[in-house]
């Protein structure tokens, strides 16, 4: 009864990690390169870029008297 129970929840554990996919894999990264002004040296960083999601605006507040 002990194994069946094991082999169960391993089936269960691996059938969901399979299943679901990682979010990190969505995102593109991008290298942004910066000139120090101090330094004067070039600055550079891998940022994620995530695609823009559209959806409705939000309704502006009318002001009360």
């Amino acid at each position: 009864m002990r194994s069946f129970n094991f082999i169960a929840w391993a089936a269960i554990l691996a059938l969901v990690a399979f299943t679901i996919p990682p979010a990190r894999a969505a995102a593109e990264t991008k290298r942004v390169c910066k000139k120090d002004e101090k330094t004067k040296k070039e600055v550079c960083k891998d940022i994620k870029v995530h695609k823009k999601v559209e959806g409705t605006p939000v309704p502006e507040k009318t002001a009360k008297k």
